[in-house]
């Protein structure tokens, strides 16, 4: 069974630091693009980063140089590494896996974990 399953979040003051991780079957982990959307209130979900099968990242400007993507191949994992948060980061955090190289929008989008709330406020 194909699924994503997602861990991590919860809330951090201004500058913290959060790591989210998903856990992939191993067709996904192996073959998609794995990566992260966020979806904050009254907003529609948009891309944060995306990390390919070659290895290759693309993060959102909003993001960048802040947040990361690193792979566990021994247990198919991906993690969002996240640093320096801002308030403007708060939202549910979706992992999201796909068959494009980068994960532009939610119609690139196969396969969705179950979201994870992050929340920056001081």
């Amino acid at each position: 069974q194909e699924q994503l399953v997602e861990s991590g979040g919860g809330s951090v003051r201004p500058g913290g630091s959060l790591r989210l991780s998903c856990t992939a079957s191993r067709r996904i982990f192996t073959f998609m693009s794995m990566g992260w959307f966020r979806q904050s209130p009254g907003k529609e979900r948009v891309p944060v980063a995306t990390l390919n099968v070659s290895g290759g990242l693309t993060v959102a400007q909003s993001v960048r140089g802040r947040f990361t993507i690193s792979k566990d191949s021994a247990t198919s994992t991906a993690y969002l590494h996240m640093n320096a948060l801002s308030p403007e980061d708060t939202g549910v955090y979706y992992c999201a896996a796909g068959q494009s190289y980068y994960l532009e929008d939610p119609g690139s989008v196969d396969f969705w974990g179950q979201g994870t709330q992050v929340t920056v406020s001081s």
